[in-house]
């Protein structure tokens, strides 16, 4: 095992996660103004009408597809009757829309950025910054899923076999750095430009992940009751019309 497998899969993943638990507690508290997406909508809305919806729910897809094929064993899978076979299929079908929409939205949001002058002036360096790695990692991984389904391009390759394994060993500070030496270099370029992307989240507008408003979907009925139900008020005293007092 070389010394850069080492610094790539052990070491880069715990500073990763070092900077990414840190980072957003430090942000927490001494920038809660700033944790906002920096909404544009008041600018432009034609552009974002298509492109966030395609962005937004295509990421969703594609987060629950890499908890299926991260946090989830192959074992798992096999026990309840789904051979590799039928999960390959479906991952590789329903990841390749997910990706291909979560591309698409992305796009139509940087040209709406770039092309948008209100949006374009603000925009921020880390801004563009986040785009590019975001836009990249994205790329990569439709890369994998789409040579996924072409033998010639990563042959038999099993990433539930490597990728997977190493992923949840860094958790369980049991990482095995061989699996990802001996991965294709697709996963490996995916992996290593999400820990870059992870290590830049705290300090990008993506914080706006952990403020999503799941409360509204167990927050109790708001009850509202007409004027005509409640008695009328009495005028208030400082409008009533002054009389002239005798002296």
């Amino acid at each position: 095992m070389s010394s850069g497998d080492l610094l790539l899969w052990v070491v880069l993943p715990y500073v990763t996660l070092a900077i990414f638990i840190g980072g957003h507690i430090w942000r927490y508290r001494y920038d809660k103004f700033g944790w906002t997406t920096r909404s544009s909508q008041l600018y432009e809305s034609r552009l974002l009408r298509w492109g966030s919806p395609l962005f937004h729910f295509g990421i969703l897809a594609v987060v629950v597809g890499h908890v299926a094929g991260l946090v989830i064993p192959e074992s798992w899978t096999d026990a309840i009757g789904i051979s590799e076979g039928v999960y390959h299929a479906f991952a590789v079908g329903v990841g390749s829309i997910a990706g291909f929409c979560t591309l698409v939205g992305l796009a139509l949001l940087i040209y709406r950025r770039r092309t948008v002058g209100p949006v374009f002036r603000a925009t921020t360096r880390m801004d563009k910054v986040m785009y590019f790695f975001l836009a990249l990692v994205i790329v990569l991984g439709v890369f994998n899923t789409v040579s996924g389904a072409v033998p010639s391009v990563e042959g038999d390759y099993n990433y539930r076999e490597g990728v997977s394994v190493w992923w949840r060993g860094i958790f369980w500070l049991r990482p095995q750095p061989e699996l990802m030496a001996e991965a294709p270099i697709g996963f490996q370029a995916h992996a290593v430009v999400a820990m870059i992307l992870f290590a830049l989240w705290p300090f990008t507008r993506l914080v706006h992940v952990f403020s999503a408003p799941l409360f509204y979907l167990w927050r109790p009925y708001v009850v509202y009751r007409s004027r005509g139900d409640q008695p009328a008020r009495p005028d208030r005293a400082g409008w009533s019309a002054t009389e002239p007092v005798d002296r």
